[in-house]
């Protein structure tokens, strides 16, 4: 019986893949060769998921694999209508990223309470400047997304002692649905994007939303950057609508040097970097291969997309 074909959409450094030798026939490609490899293929490994390259080659003529797998959270670069509609299983990287991203929230939340960037541009400055600062226990905050990141978001604030209402695409145990977000983010402190990209959440994070916050209040995402109108926000943010804001993700990245929103007060950039610990690319390779082994012994895999909501569904629980 022939190996499998295992087509992987790459960039540097590759994954290692060394325990698949003898077990795949491991091809790689960037995003000019795909679309011609695409039919040849029964596995195909998205590596560069920063890439739009499977959603253009998708559609075309030939054969596709039986499985896709991106080494992302999200899969809203991959998705299309013709994939959507297929037979293939999409997978994605779920249990990489959810503890580091929850601890960079964490930190974000830390730093605005504390007002470190201000301690360090006053150092800066050679300036002794006395202030007080906020206590981050007993304050509240609203995660958009009830997914695997949000929740760990959630966990970890409240071991902060903050109170924190999850807001998911509908109601139910322990989760708030999305039609008591504008109540709830009237309230709170904090406000924290950690939702796929989907056409119901594209956008949302708008003039109208910012307005509704108080004006103490800080925005935070890490989720995707198409679902923050980048232009309201730098606006809510010079008009002091909103104390502060975080952004971790963009409508385009790399964001370049001739972007507003380097210099727009009380902003924090940093360039999606959330996720991204030590060894992680180690332990997305390490997770695939698991995944391969799974797919080729013929058993079921995790992390398994639903292709028309766009993420992997969570089970409802009470924790």
């Amino acid at each position: 019986m022939p190996e499998p074909t295992l087509l992987v959409l790459d960039t540097d450094p590759s994954p290692r893949l060394g325990r698949l030798t003898g077990r795949a026939a491991v091809r790689y490609t960037g995003e000019a060769g795909l679309a011609a490899q695409l039919p040849e293929a029964d596995v195909l490994l998205v590596w560069d998921f920063t890439s739009d390259a499977v959603r253009a080659a998708w559609p075309g003529d030939g054969p596709r694999p039986a499985w896709v797998h991106t080494a992302s959270a999200g899969v809203d670069r991959l998705l299309c209508p013709e994939l959507a509609a297929s037979e293939t299983v999409v997978t994605n990287a779920r249990g990489i990223f959810e503890r580091p991203v929850a601890e960079y929230v964490c930190g974000l939340v830390l730093a605005f309470a504390k007002d470190l960037p201000g301690t360090l541009e006053l150092q800066h400055r050679r300036q002794w400047r006395h202030r007080e600062s906020t206590q981050v226990a007993g304050s509240r905050a609203v995660v958009v997304g009830a997914g695997p990141i949000g929740r760990e978001i959630t966990r970890l604030l409240i071991n902060l002692g903050v109170q924190v209402a999850l807001v998911g695409r509908r109601a139910r145990r322990t989760v708030h649905g999305v039609a008591e977000l504008d109540r709830l983010a009237s309230m709170a402190d904090w406000v924290i994007c950690a939702a796929p990209l989907t056409e119901s959440t594209r956008g949302m994070f708008d003039t109208r939303f910012f307005g509704l916050m108080q004006p103490s209040a800080r925005f935070i995402n890490v989720g995707r950057g198409p679902m923050v109108v980048e232009d309201d926000l730098v606006a809510a943010l010079r008009k002091r609508w909103i104390a502060g804001a975080a952004l971790d993700v963009f409508e385009q990245e790399p964001l370049g040097p001739q972007s507003p929103l380097w210099d727009v007060p009380d902003l924090i950039v940093s360039p999606h970097m959330s996720g991204d610990t030590a060894g992680w690319r180690e332990r997305l390779g390490e997770q695939f291969v698991e995944m391969y082994e799974l797919w080729a012994a013929g058993q079921p895999l995790p992390n398994v997309v639903d292709k028309q909501r766009g993420y992997v569904p969570v089970p409802d629980r009470s924790d």
